[in-house]
């Protein structure tokens, strides 16, 4: 009830509320210095002239403290103000977030020294100047009052954090959602060392009073001594309280860090039965739901391209497509219909594996991604879905260096590692073709597929098949080369009659080049898996 009329309030004063609530808050410190002068009077017997004296330099010096309060408090509210009218960048919202945070404890540990110097020790003086008590009531006058100003701070402390809950819970909507409160708090273990005791204290403090008769030769000393007796039965059971509570929450804070650093096999202990022992339960099985989430999602990333995994993922993603210039690469073993006749089936799809874990990094460190296995052959498409300027730059030295890799000797001179079974070593061809396609999900019925359409797709299959009659590596369509944003030497091959396309096209052959050529690689593209194989492969389990 209390949070939602402040939530009201909030809404209703705007950048107004922070110094608003503040000023009427410490207005509490009033009712704390009318409450020890009345505890006071039924300790010692004194007339009314002369406890109106001390009651007015009481609130005067209250006065005084709580105008310096405000005066030291207003600038640490700044950014909460600037945040609620409008400034609500990143760095804007962090700061006003900490200063809300933080409030509190500034309030408390910055101005701690202004009731002890400006209201106790002035009030203290003057209740022995209009009194006849004797000189050494001064100690438990100022201790009785130091209690009533740790009371006074706990109350501020805590009726500032109920305050500022709305504007943090307003600014939380533009911070990220890891935002850690590293910033100066009261950690809970102090709060509750300090408020438990002194509310013993107090109660020691109230039943004290109403108990001594004032005829007492002594009541300071009964005071002292009722105050130390409250003190240690209530710091003993505040300290067995205390580790009740944060010991099962320091396990779930040591979870906690552990899940955020990928180990989601962690299991809280639940040791007790109350509201922290479910807490830790459903911890738990937040954590197997984790484990169970990140087993889908490497099976995601091992079946589906990781790179079309995160942009389906992303909001970015258009489930109704979109039309965009791509290039496309197309690979294909050649002869492998007669090797697949005469090998065992075991002996193909092991083939086909090895081939595929040199062939696909190779793709991906180019920043393009696989769109299809085609039996022996892949697509691979570069420019969608993350959009690259030198997609055909990219496609053809993919091309070139998994041409290189596999085919070693018998194709592209160089470091190739080549596919072999038995007597039979593989060899690949590729062809690459630019085009304007449309990139989507494609299916139905539960089941979609990220890929590309149009004819681009089919040309570029097409254009590896005619690298078997000119016995060349790779073959790129005049599209891909009038893409091309760097200087690569081509060999015209002529124009070829390609099946299902109606007019003729023009060929071209990249030169072999050598590994090591001192072409400047690519810049990794941002949500791509760029980097060195070794790493991808590692990616992919």
């Amino acid at each position: 009830m209390a949070l939602t009329a402040l939530t009201w309030f909030y809404s209703k004063l705007g950048r107004f509320y922070p110094a608003t609530y503040l000023t009427l808050e410490l207005q509490s410190a009033f009712f704390v210095t009318v409450g020890t002068l009345a505890l006071l009077s039924i300790y010692y017997d004194a007339l009314a002239d002369e406890y109106l004296p001390i009651g007015a330099v009481a609130l005067a010096t209250t006065a005084l403290a709580v105008v310096l309060n405000l005066w030291r408090t207003f600038p640490l509210i700044k950014p909460i103000n600037h945040w609620i009218r409008g400034e609500r960048d990143g760095e804007s919202s962090v700061r006003a977030w900490s200063a809300a945070i933080t409030l509190p404890l500034n309030l408390i540990k910055r101005d701690l020294w202004i009731p002890i110097f400006v209201v106790v020790i002035p009030t203290s003086v003057a209740a022995l100047l209009f009194t006849d008590l004797p000189w050494y009531s001064f100690f438990p006058i100022f201790s009785s009052a130091l209690i009533a100003v740790g009371y006074g701070g706990i109350l501020h402390y805590l009726m500032l954090e109920t305050g500022m809950r709305p504007v943090l819970v307003d600014i939380n909507h533009s911070l990220p959602p890891r935002q850690h409160a590293d910033t100066r708090a009261m950690p809970l273990r102090w709060k509750l060392l300090a408020t438990m005791p002194l509310i013993n204290v107090i109660t020691a403090f109230v039943v004290q009073a109403l108990s001594t008769d004032n005829s007492t030769p002594a009541p300071e000393v009964d005071f002292m001594i009722a105050v130390a007796i409250a003190t240690a039965i209530s710091l003993e059971l505040s300290v067995m309280l205390s580790k009740s509570i944060l010991r099962p929450i320091g396990d779930l804070q040591d979870a906690t860090h552990r899940v955020a650093e990928g180990d989601y096999d962690v299991n809280v202990p639940v040791t007790t039965g109350d509201e922290l022992g479910e807490l830790a339960a459903s911890f738990n099985e937040m954590a197997a739901g984790l484990a169970e989430r990140e087993k889908i999602r490497d099976a995601f990333g091992t079946y589906l391209d990781r790179e079309v995994a995160e942009y389906i993922l992303s909001e970015g993603f258009d489930e109704e497509g979109m039309a965009t210039e791509v290039s496309v690469l197309f690979v294909d073993v050649v002869d492998f219909t007669s090797f697949a006749a005469r090998a065992e089936a075991r002996d193909v799809v092991a083939c086909l594996n090895e081939l595929f874990e040199i062939v696909v990094p190779v793709i991906a460190r180019y920043g393009g991604h696989v769109d299809k296995f085609e039996g022996d052959g892949l697509l691979a498409v570069f420019g969608a879905p993350e959009r690259m300027p030198d997609h055909a730059d990219r496609a053809l030295r993919a091309a070139l260096e998994m041409t290189r890799r596999v085919n070693g000797e018998a194709g592209i001179k160089g470091d190739g590692a080549g596919v072999s079974h038995g007597e039979i070593e593989f060899r690949i061809g590729a062809g690459v073709n630019t085009g304007e396609v449309v990139a989507g999900a494609i299916g139905g019925g539960g089941r979609l597929n990220f890929s590309v359409i149009g004819d681009p797709v089919n040309v570029a299959a097409r254009v590896e098949a005619v690298t078997r009659e000119t016995d060349d590596d790779v073959l790129i369509t005049e599209a891909s080369k009038a893409a091309l944003r760097n200087d690569f030497e081509l060999i015209e091959r002529g124009r070829f009659e390609l099946k299902g396309i109606d007019e003729p096209v023009s060929l071209f052959a990249p030169v072999p080049v050598a590994a090591g050529d001192g072409r400047p690689a690519p810049s990794p593209v941002p949500g791509t898996l760029a980097g060195s194989e070794e790493a991808i492969l590692r990616s992919r389990g």
